[in-house]
């Protein structure tokens, strides 16, 4: 069926619609209208030496709205000739289900929205009074999520099956202070030398190149297994904050632009999952009761929370 047809169809039932079923309607199929159109224009053959990164660029995109619809698992794999289609730009319309314990602020938060916006799409006469289970629709925008999922596919499958059992009020940042290092290394150290019943101090570990993948992110078994951390001096700050440690002395050195777009993938996402604001992110030396200098002169956490 064609859009014009569809958008037809629809008029011609309309009338027996509730008021915010006839919105909800118009919207839809106006928005079908533009999406047909957007779509027939937007089909990109891969050429030469193009990747996944380059074409969204291009296209005013993110690269994991561009791997989800087109279904690609590995970023690296584009096959010349290979037909892609431009994803929608954000603002397509999706429709959320109320969960318990839901309020209009939260789930405009959780998908990166106004609450005037919901009101307005929804018509609801009481913002203050939804149902469990009721219909709302609201805007498509790229999460945290999805482009950690875009960039790092198989590392947020992981990360989507463990089950956040734990209260976490922190995201804390810090650097090894050292400029190579192993996961296995620094949970020997942890384990043996600062006599660590759970090993590894921190729950991810971000690789600069030398010991660990340059931009890799590692889990550990405290954040597999909600195990409170070890980084901190307080064992009341430890109980409630993750602990990533990226590779590197940022007192000597930049952290690689890979750690760093690997942090912000992986602090967006947990932010996401632990349903906290990005004023939750700190460095060790903004929140440690001891005073430290980590994670370095070279590690502004004031950027890396602008990005977030």
């Amino acid at each position: 069926m064609t859009p014009a047809l569809l958008l037809t169809c629809r008029f011609g039932i309309i009338a027996g619609m509730s008021y915010l079923e006839k919105k909800v309607c118009v919207f839809a199929c106006l928005l079908l209208l533009c999406v047909s159109a957007w779509a027939e224009e937007n089909i990109y053959i891969v050429r030469k030496g193009d990747t996944l990164s380059e074409i969204a660029s291009k296209h005013g995109v993110s690269s994991s709205s561009l791997a989800r619809l087109n279904d690609i698992s590995n970023p690296k794999k584009l096959q010349i000739g290979q037909k892609l289609s431009i994803p929608i730009k954000p603002g397509e319309p999706i429709e959320y289900e109320v969960q318990t314990g839901d309020t209009l602020e939260r789930i405009a938060r959780k998908h990166h929205t106004r609450i005037s916006t919901l009101i307005e799409l929804n018509t609801l006469a009481d913002p203050d009074r939804l149902k469990v289970g009721q219909k709302l629709v609201v805007p498509f925008v790229d999460s945290p999520r999805s482009s950690l999922r875009g960039e790092h596919p198989v590392l947020a499958n992981q990360l989507d099956k463990i089950r956040v059992t734990r209260k976490w009020k922190y995201i804390v940042v810090h650097h090894s202070a050292t400029e190579s290092g192993t996961v296995k290394g620094m949970d020997s150290y942890h384990r043996n030398k600062r006599h660590m019943e759970h090993g590894l101090a921190y729950h991810f570990v971000i690789g600069n190149g030398k010991g660990i993948r340059d931009g890799e992110i590692a889990i550990g078994d405290r954040w597999r297994k909600q195990l409170h951390g070890g980084h901190l001096r307080s064992d009341s700050l430890n109980e409630v904050s993750i602990g990533i440690c990226l590779v590197g002395n940022f007192d000597r050195n930049k952290p690689t632009e890979n750690q760093l777009r690997s942090l912000r993938l992986l602090t967006g996402y947990l932010l996401e999952k632990a349903d906290l604001q990005p004023d939750r992110v700190k460095g060790h030396c903004e929140i440690n009761p001891k005073p430290t200098r980590c994670p370095g002169r070279f590690l502004s956490m004031k950027k890396v929370r602008a990005e977030l």
